[in-house]
């Protein structure tokens, strides 16, 4: 018995062209699982081979866990229990009984023979798999095999890919035989079918394509920064020259256009805007939303936005159809962007302006005049009224030295006085709500003064409420009682 498991292994490994330990886990595991139906189904069964003999010995075991989370008796044992057979056993380890072996020819040679052949068929699609992947090929080709519920099937060399019904460019008609190329997305070790999934319409797909048509960026005088894609229908991308002598742009359309046309017509002829990319954000947004002209930009790092102002001949182009350039150059900038006329970023600004100076009026006891200077010498808040360097505040031509030291003394009186009050009613705020991603203790002490103390409190507030009360936008309201409730139903 023990030469004919020997002579199987060695000619299942040679016909197969697999490692014998590869057959020899196979072999132990048909032979265990066989054992498990005459024992019970929930059972653990071990079954090691000699390598060398071809002498198999099989073992019940259960693994050793804490009493309170046992609940499959078959195959798991407390500790308490474990330690009465095993002093020394810890938790993680085996408790083993030996098995009289299961006879070799009573399981079934047929049985044996398919989880065998299934074991050293995974091990050959693995095997073939990690030298795919050595080959380090994210821009694949091959020929659709066939089509399953409208996912594709493509042989890849020896391997089989699926480019998924949302992964196709839409209105892209794919028949069988067809041969594609498409970006490798990720792979899926678990499935059962295909592992490697495909994308048409991923931007890396795009500038794996200009790779392939553009030799400068392989040799590294080029190099593509950023891609954002509204598949089939337009892409952006941007392309730094890491040589000055080559015109980035001109080098990835090609003579004539040849390189661009080649990229287009193996994504269905979806426009694409080649543009510079800067180093800095707002010369980069600017270029993104070409052909759009830009007017002025104003940048909120603290937001990640920008306002863009553009003329109102120009709104509509930098718009795009259905917001698409907009919404494209957002994703190739990686910055939000608020498109606005320049009547609207007039009233934008006198709104903020007007916020700013009924602060100033009310918090430093000032006139209109005096709250405008401020506004105008770029002051926006009491923290910098308060700690701005003095001699900033003295360039001021309309103040002299005893009123700029008074408004810093009242800026930071009043700051004081609501660092104070802030403290008192945090005293009141429970943990659970000063913990909440999103709160802070500035929000936390505004709600503890309007009664919302706990977490539970928050979370009975409807949307609007919170809004009124916090002076929140609608997004981040719904997104902090989203947080606040969440306890409610993990329980």
């Amino acid at each position: 018995m023990s030469r004919e498991i020997l002579l199987l292994v060695d000619a299942l490994a040679r016909e197969k062209n697999v490692a014998k330990d590869i057959v020899f886990g196979a072999l132990e595991s048909a032979l265990a699982s066989a054992t498990k139906k005459r024992i019970h189904d929930e059972a653990d069964v071990r079954v090691s081979i000699d390598r060398e003999t071809g002498d198999y010995e099989s073992f019940r075991r259960w693994i050793v866990m804490p009493d309170e989370e046992v609940t499959n008796d078959e195959a798991e044992m407390g500790i308490i229990d474990a330690r009465e057979l095993d002093s020394k056993i810890q938790l993680g380890e085996y408790i083993e009984e030996p098995l009289e072996p299961i006879d070799f020819g009573r399981i079934g040679a047929q049985a044996a023979k398919q989880v065998i052949l299934q074991r050293i068929r995974d091990a050959e699609r693995e095997q073939v798999l990690n030298d795919f992947l050595d080959r380090k090929e994210f821009l694949v080709s091959g020929s659709i095999k066939r089509m399953e519920r409208g996912n594709a099937i493509i042989e890849v060399g020896r391997l089989e890919a699926v480019l998924p019904r949302d992964q196709q460019i839409p209105r892209e008609n794919l028949r069988v035989g067809d041969r594609v190329k498409a970006f490798l997305l990720k792979i899926d070790r678990g499935a059962r079918g295909p592992q490697l999934i495909l994308s048409r319409t991923a931007p890396e797909f795009l500038m794996k394509l200009f790779e392939l048509e553009v030799p400068e960026i392989e040799d590294g005088l080029l190099e593509i920064k950023a891609c954002a894609r509204d598949p089939g229908l337009r892409a952006k991308i941007a392309v730094k020259s890491n040589d000055q002598r080559i015109d980035p742009i001109g080098t990835c359309v090609g003579l004539r256009g040849s390189r661009v046309t080649a990229v287009r017509n193996e994504i269905g002829g979806e426009q694409i805007d080649i543009i510079v990319w800067a180093a800095d954000p707002a010369q980069f947004v600017i270029a993104a939303l070409q052909p759009a002209e830009v007017v002025s930009i104003v940048v909120d790092e603290e937001a990640h936005a920008m306002d863009v102002v553009v003329d109102e001949s120009n709104l509509a182009i930098a718009i795009g159809r259905n917001g698409q350039n907009v919404k494209l150059a957002s994703e190739l900038t990686g910055w939000t962007i608020n498109l606005m006329s320049e009547q609207e970023s007039a009233e934008k600004s006198e709104q903020e302006k007007s916020g700013i100076r009924s602060l100033f009026m009310e918090k430093l006891d000032v006139d209109e005049e005096v709250a405008d200077i401020l506004i105008d010498e770029g002051f926006s808040s009491l923290e910098e009224i308060a700690y701005v360097p003095l001699a900033e505040m003295l360039e001021i031509e309309a103040f002299d030295e005893e009123t700029v030291t008074e408004l810093r003394n009242r800026a930071r009186n009043v700051l004081l006085t609501e660092a104070i009050v802030t403290e008192e009613q945090l005293e009141n705020v429970s943990d659970d709500l000063l913990g909440l991603d999103g709160m802070d203790k500035s929000l936390a002490a505004k709600l503890a003064g309007k009664g919302i103390r706990t977490r539970d409190d928050l979370a009975d507030l409807a949307v609007d409420e919170l809004v009124e009360m916090a002076g929140l936008d609608v997004e981040q309201a719904k997104a902090l009682i989203s947080v606040a409730r969440a306890h409610w139903f993990e329980e």
